[in-house]
């Protein structure tokens, strides 16, 4: 029974170590993310309005306004991250400041990240 236990703490060693995600995963998520918005953008621009009368209708614009609002929420976010370039914390963790002056700056990012994925509109 002993003989197993170092061989298990191997094992939980091997299957827990860090892996490294693919170097195009941001911008493949982030072209993914700009490709839905868009998407929804063209679904809600070619629904016609006089459509509304009838409520079997609606479930094309509700899952287009759905779908674009949470796919621009995230590209906001994405985007104020990657120019926040907070350095990494343990793990390769990117860990929130949780002082006043790292809250602005993320906020401000936000902001920004906001009015330019608008002003593209």
């Amino acid at each position: 029974m002993t003989e197993a236990l170092p061989n298990l703490e191997g094992l939980l060693r091997e299957a827990l170590a860090p892996v490294e995600p693919p170097e195009d995963l941001v911008e493949r998520l982030e072209s993914t993310l700009t490709a839905i918005t868009e998407l929804a953008a063209d679904e809600l621009e070619a629904w016609e309005l006089s459509a509304m009368r009838d409520p079997r209708n609606w479930v094309r614009p509700a899952a287009a306004i759905v779908a674009g609002s949470a796919a621009g929420a995230a590209l906001v976010v994405l985007r104020a991250r990657r120019r926040a370039r907070r350095p990494s914390g343990p793990l390769g963790v990117n860990l929130p400041s949780l002082d006043r002056a790292g809250a602005e700056r993320t906020l401000r990012e936000i902001g920004r990240e906001t009015r330019r994925l608008f002003g593209e509109r």
